[in-house]
């Protein structure tokens, strides 16, 4: 909640600060504050259990209920509602749910949970975004598409499948900081030559941006980190563990395909960017399971990242 709050205050403040104001400023920070409500608080220890045990599956049909309410509030309170927009963020929250409802009582890793995954992936990165969340001017169509996503996956997955070891939760324990350390580390050591040497990254750090660096990681770690390490580790690598009976199969299935999911990041086809995306899952992916969270996952995840902006200029 105290994470819900500062962030809450951190777009309504940045809002204002662009010269933001009026019905339409109000509906998008009431959309953005009530998205990203669902998203965290799923994240306290216990909350879905408890949810689940007074709602059922019913939970998640709910949740989707609510998340086309925040769009709508979203699109009419700034007047880009068009018929078009609502089907096709109606499909793009309610599809999935459908899918899910088709696997039934089957075990996880049926062809049907892989086919949502890929579909949220596919949203988040090919949907028409800036068409979806016009105002203002585009510029919060990713992280609306994001919020909207990573909830979908949590109605889908923590109320609907509720799939075991995803690791969805906010927390700490003592030899997290080890494990995150030690991982961080790792990669720096194999990723920095490795980047400079493929002529990929080259040192310039923006020592003008270093007021602003703890305020980005955290954006990196909400908007970036946190979602694809609840997907392609919560979700991917959890469920390709399961289908194959195996962790390292699992853990280097996931890794590739992560890789390989930012192939296009730059310009297509980027294998430089795929080879050291896959290296930075396989320490991702090791972080997930020796800690079994997200969470540490995704601070790794953030920390690479923020730094990497900060630090260096991609070639």
């Amino acid at each position: 909640m105290g994470l819900w709050a500062v962030l809450s205050l951190a777009a309504g403040l940045y809002g204002a600060w662009n010269g933001l104001g009026g019905r339409a400023y109000a509906a998008t920070l009431s959309a953005f504050c009530a998205l990203l409500f669902v998203m965290l608080p799923c994240a306290a220890r216990g909350v879905t259990d408890r949810v689940w045990a007074r709602l059922g599956s019913a939970a998640g049909i709910l949740l989707a209920t609510l998340l086309l309410l925040a769009y709508l509030i979203y699109a009419l309170g700034t007047n880009t509602f068009a018929v078009a927009r609502a089907g096709a963020v109606l499909a793009l929250i309610f599809v999935p749910l459908a899918i899910a409802a088709w696997a039934e009582r089957r075990p996880a890793g049926a062809w049907q949970d892989f086919a949502i995954v890929g579909a949220v992936w596919a949203a988040v990165k090919f949907s028409p975004a800036r068409w979806l969340w016009p105002y203002p001017d585009g510029r919060l169509s990713y992280v609306f598409t994001v919020l909207l996503m990573v909830n979908v996956g949590v109605a889908v997955f923590l109320f609907m499948r509720r799939l075991n070891g995803v690791g969805y939760v906010l927390g700490w324990a003592q030899d997290w900081a080890a494990y995150i350390a030690a991982s961080f580390l790792l990669f720096a050591a194999i990723s920095i030559p490795l980047g400079s040497a493929m002529r990929f990254v080259q040192f310039a750090p923006q020592w003008r941006a270093a007021p602003m660096l703890p305020l980005t990681a955290l954006g990196i770690l909400v908007f970036t980190a946190w979602p694809e390490e609840f997907l392609f580790r919560g979700l991917l690598q959890n469920m390709l563990t399961r289908s194959t009976g195996s962790n390292f199969a699992g853990w280097c299935i996931a890794s590739v395909l992560f890789g390989f999911a930012h192939i296009t990041n730059g310009h297509f086809p980027n294998w430089r960017y795929v080879l050291l995306a896959t290296i930075a899952g396989f320490f991702y992916g090791w972080t997930w399971r020796k800690t079994e969270s997200i969470f540490a996952s995704a601070i790794v995840h953030a920390l690479v990242d923020a730094l990497w902006h900060f630090l260096f200029r991609t070639i």
